[in-house]
């Protein structure tokens, strides 16, 4: 730290020390103490950054930066003048200034803690996570003083998840109370996809820590992403009582709030963020995304088009216009994202939403070979990263296949929640099943909500493995439920998906298309319960779901033999139910429907012991939220042009023929 000339250390020194613990106890105590030290000795430089601290901390982010900008120019190996003028910069939505000074902070200083944190802030802002990440690893390591937690932090920074995992465990079998190692193992299960683990260690962390405000913003973030926004909400309402202006906390919990449908309060909150920190990509295309579920598609492409001006490499933002189904690129467009394709440092989530963005554009303008190779490599490249096994949902289906056999349904009959509440639109994505949604919602006893979670989570649960699929006692566990815990689990899926019912309708969509999957669970908890089979011919289907690329799940889809494969699976076992379980599942035929809507509609609702009503062939005219990828082409008159759009791609279709096998030449029967 530099030192003032001719400093009186005695009285000014104990001054100094007053104003340093004042300064998280009361900051306007500190600003004040700050500036009778300054009058006693003008521009010393210690009294000087306490004085930026407070302003900052009081909200005063522009008069911060105004008394930490010439102390960080005049010192600029003090690490602690880059790191405040950092801050002053990030709270001000400088965020790109923000991390140049933050990185001259730690470069000067490798431990400084505040400038890591503040650096995992602004690079989560500005939508870089590898980066973002690392520099809350930094963070972390920075923090603690341990041997072996330092080694372990070493380790996490370096992504070597296993070795950190297993000296934190070790450490915690000597002190299993201390809170910093027990974020750091959440941290190793969170980054192995491991989130029931994660979320148990977190809230075990704030069990003994409960004013531990990075290991509750950890916690709010998982419950988040094991869609569980209602607890997510909870969580960071405690986070944002204690820091209300933290942009971090606000996109998170707006982010919650689209979950549950609450469209309009995440929009507001999102733009009152980006006007405080405009320089968001990221941000953007989150309310971009907000925007074009409720409808306002104008307003979500300039929300995407401010994302690719803040960063023209942001491939999900430009894949987010592809998306829209009725938007086209310009030339301009096309060029810009052939630019980022071939710049140098592309992220691979990057260049595989550009792949499918610039797919889409070569579609539409009819160059089908080109269009295919950019979906063909965006697949491989989301294929990579992912374990789907073609062989585990095969499995799964030939285990359904001998539990729910006739005599174990009769056995059952009558059994669960009696509640007639929930329709089920099940089937694969890209199957037309948004269009069959829409329809119901817009009869005056049917209310839409999205693709809920819930019953897989049950399903999960029931296996004894809430976050894998494989090496689970599912559905065999079923076998050994009683009467009351199946209507148990009926009544805990009514209550889980009360929060998104909004209009007090007697009846509620729940359009998760992987519940196919769950038919017969369905069956055993909600005997009275509408299940619709939405199927469309499986050459368009699955190369619709090909070409596209989805936000989360779906993993079957990046491979033409897995799509395939996974779609005769999914024949086979409605063919078992409607087998075993006559007229329990009711199937809409997308081409029939196209080619006779009112008759189809009528024989839909008649299933759903509905009368028919002329707004459901109005449907366009419905102004609800739709979240899917469908969001677009559901708000137009049913058009039938799409059916046979995958023959433009057919010279390029064999893997997925052979995959398909005799379903493809059955359909829309089930092979015999």
């Amino acid at each position: 730290m530099p030192r003032a000339a001719a400093e009186p250390l005695g009285t000014l020194a104990t001054a100094l020390g007053h104003a340093a613990r004042l300064l998280t106890q009361s900051p306007a105590l500190a600003e004040a103490q700050s500036r009778e030290i300054l009058k006693a000795a003008p521009g010393h430089p210690q009294a000087l950054l306490l004085l930026a601290a407070a302003l900052r901390r009081q909200g005063a982010a522009p008069a911060a930066r105004d008394v930490a900008a010439p102390l960080a120019r005049a010192n600029p190996e003090w690490p602690a003048a880059q790191a405040e003028l950092g801050l002053a910069l990030a709270a001000m939505g400088e965020t790109e200034a923000a991390v140049a000074a933050l990185e001259r902070a730690v470069a000067a200083d490798p431990q400084h803690v505040e400038a890591w944190r503040g650096l995992g802030d602004a690079w989560t802002l500005l939508g870089d996570a590898a980066r973002a990440d690392a520099a809350y690893a930094r963070h972390v390591r920075a923090s603690v003083r341990d041997p072996q937690l330092v080694e372990a932090a070493a380790a996490l920074c370096d992504n070597r998840i296993a070795v950190a995992e297993r000296l934190l465990r070790a450490f915690l079998k000597q002190r299993p109370t201390d809170v910093a190692a027990i974020r750091m193992l959440a941290e190793t299960g969170a980054r192995l996809g491991r989130l029931a683990d994660a979320e148990a260690l977190l809230q075990r962390c704030l069990e003994l820590a409960p004013g531990f405000a990075a290991a509750r913003h950890n916690y709010a973030t998982v419950l988040y992403r094991q869609s569980k926004p209602v607890e997510a909400l909870r969580e960071v309402e405690r986070l944002l009582a204690a820091d209300p202006k933290n942009p971090g906390y606000r996109n998170l919990k707006a982010a919650a709030l689209s979950r549950i449908g609450e469209y309009d309060r995440a929009i507001a909150l999102y733009q009152e963020v980006l006007t405080e920190f405009p320089r968001q990509p990221k941000g953007w295309m989150s309310l971009g995304h907000a925007l074009k579920t409720v409808g306002r598609q104008p307003d979500a492409v300039a929300a995407y088009r401010r994302a690719v001006d803040l960063q023209p490499s942001l491939g999900e933002a430009w894949w987010s216009l592809a998306n829209l189904k009725t938007f086209r690129f310009a030339e301009a467009d096309v060029a810009a994202m052939t630019a980022a394709l071939e710049g140098e440092g592309l992220a691979d989530d990057d260049r595989l939403h550009l792949r499918f963005a610039l797919g889409k554009a070569a579609e539409d303008a009819g160059a089908y070979a080109a269009a295919f190779r950019h979906y063909a490599a965006g697949n491989a490249l989301r294929r990579e990263s992912l374990a789907y096994r073609a062989e585990d949902t095969e499995d799964q289906v030939r285990r359904a296949l001998a539990v729910f056999t006739p005599a174990f349904l009769a056995a059952r009959s009558g059994q669960g929640c009696a509640a007639p509440d929930p329709i089920f639109i099940v089937g694969l994505p890209r199957s037309g099943s948004t269009l069959v949604e829409q329809i119901l919602a817009s009869h005056s006893q049917v209310e839409g909500t999205q693709e809920l979670p819930d019953i897989i989570s049950l399903a999960r649960r029931i296996g004894g493995r809430p976050g894998a699929e494989r090496d689970t006692a599912y559905p065999e566990a079923l076998q050994e439920l009683s009467p009351a815990e199946l209507r148990a689990l009926g009544e805990e899926y009514l209550e889980r998906t009360r929060i998104h019912r909004k209009l007090g309708r007697p009846l509620f969509i729940d359009k998760m298309p992987n519940n196919w999957a769950h038919t017969g669970l369905i069956h055993l908890i909600l005997p009275n319960a509408k299940i619709i089979d939405a199927r469309r011919h499986p050459m368009g289907c699955c190369f619709s779901g090909f070409k596209q690329h989805f936000a989360r799940g779906q993993g079957f889809t990046y491979s033409l033999e897995d799509v395939g494969r996974y779609y005769a699976d999914y024949v086979r076992l409605m063919d078992h139910f409607d087998q075993v379980l006559p007229g329990r599942v009711h199937r809409v035929i997308y081409e029939e429907m196209v080619a006779d809507p009112e008759a189809e509609v009528r024989r839909l609702l008649a299933h759903c012991g509905l009368p028919f009503e002329d707004g459901c062939l109005r449907f366009y005219e419905n102004d609800r939220a739709v979240r899917t990828a469908s969001s677009e082409q559901v708000r137009q008159p049913i058009y039938t042009d799409a059916a046979e759009h995958w023959r433009n791609f057919e010279p390029w279709l064999d893997p997925l023929k052979a995959a398909l096998g005799p379903v493809l030449e059955a359909y829309p029967k089930a092979p015999a």
